[in-house]
């Protein structure tokens, strides 16, 4: 397994010829080998910058994509007409003396309206491009597919998917097709990105989520079992999960702490390693207190699972 301290999250600042060459690819005035051309130039671009700042761990920086959730939605048929602020829209706060505030309304009438049917995998093309690019750590990113919910209308969708649930078990098939698919492949670091849990903290924000029908509650604890299912038991693949408030123009869409998840949902099947780790980085970076409480918590709820073990060993002071 993986154990960074940290890595970049994977999307970076798309370079301004290559934000020229998509719009000038959809008016139809350069070929798709042309676009293709500066599409790839951008990511050997993003890889030697990462390379060259001394970076383990390496993404393509998303430069393929409109949205790192986009290519989801390029893929796959079925989610009706879509842009860009279906994946933006939002009351975004920024600061008032530089950016200001933003309302960037939902589209009106975003929604599932078929049954999905996948043209092509989503990341597989971009994550052969990197492997063959650079020998450090590789790390592709896919939406967590509890994500999708914005895409499930009550008025729109209930043809396709008569419930929300109905419609997320589908996007769990297809994103635990690709994870597959990419392990095949030689992929080791997978990122599920769940920025609408953040969302579901904020009373701002949650209400758009509880009127699809699930309590914030729902959200989490459906979200992390679909999480699970997409990730699977994989040997030798570490998967990380990309939490945050929203990031876009240096603005944030959401506020508060992230104890609400990790407190909700201690049954995780995840939670005795993913609490050891902490304990690891917090020894790191020269706190012994916290980690000796992250390894009591291992001990404590977890009493039976390989981490309570190497906990156990921790506390006992054997541990180094």
């Amino acid at each position: 397994m993986i154990a960074c301290h940290a890595d970049h999250i994977g999307s970076l600042l798309r370079p301004s010829e290559l934000i020229s060459a998509r719009e000038e690819a959809a008016a139809g005035r350069i070929s798709r080998a042309r676009f293709k051309a500066i599409e790839d130039r951008a990511v050997k671009d993003a890889i030697r910058l990462q390379e060259n700042v001394g970076l383990r761990v390496i993404t393509d920086g998303e430069q393929r994509r409109l949205s790192f959730q986009s290519q989801f939605a390029e893929s796959v048929s079925g989610l009706g007409d879509w842009d860009l602020n279906a994946f933006l829209w939002g009351d975004w706060r920024g600061d008032s003396s530089t950016v200001g505030d933003r309302t960037i309304e939902r589209p009106a009438g975003l929604g599932v309206v078929e049954k999905l049917r996948c043209s092509r995998y989503l990341s597989v093309e971009d994550f052969v491009f990197l492997r063959a690019r650079t020998t450090r750590i590789r790390k592709i990113t896919l939406p967590s597919p509890s994500l999708w919910a914005n895409f499930w209308s009550p008025q729109r969708s209930r043809a396709a998917y008569p419930t929300l649930e109905n419609f997320l078990a589908d996007v769990v098939d297809i994103l635990r097709e690709e994870v597959a698919e990419l392990v095949r492949l030689g992929a080791t670091y997978i990122q599920l990105d769940a920025p609408h849990y953040a969302l579901l903290l904020d009373p701002a924000t949650r209400g758009f989520y509880e009127s699809q029908g699930w309590s914030a509650e729902r959200y989490l604890e459906r979200g992390i079992e679909m999480d699970n299912a997409v990730m699977g038991d994989f040997p030798d693949v570490t998967f990380g999960l990309h939490l945050c408030r929203g990031n876009q123009g240096s603005r944030w869409l959401a506020s508060g702490g992230y104890e609400r998840i990790a407190q909700q949902h201690p049954s995780s099947t995840r939670a005795p390693a993913a609490l050891y780790k902490l304990g690891l980085l917090a020894e790191q970076r020269g706190d012994p207190r916290a980690a000796r409480v992250y390894y009591q918590r291992v001990v404590a709820g977890y009493p039976r699972s390989e981490e309570a073990a190497l906990a156990r060993t921790k506390l006992s002071g054997r541990g180094g």
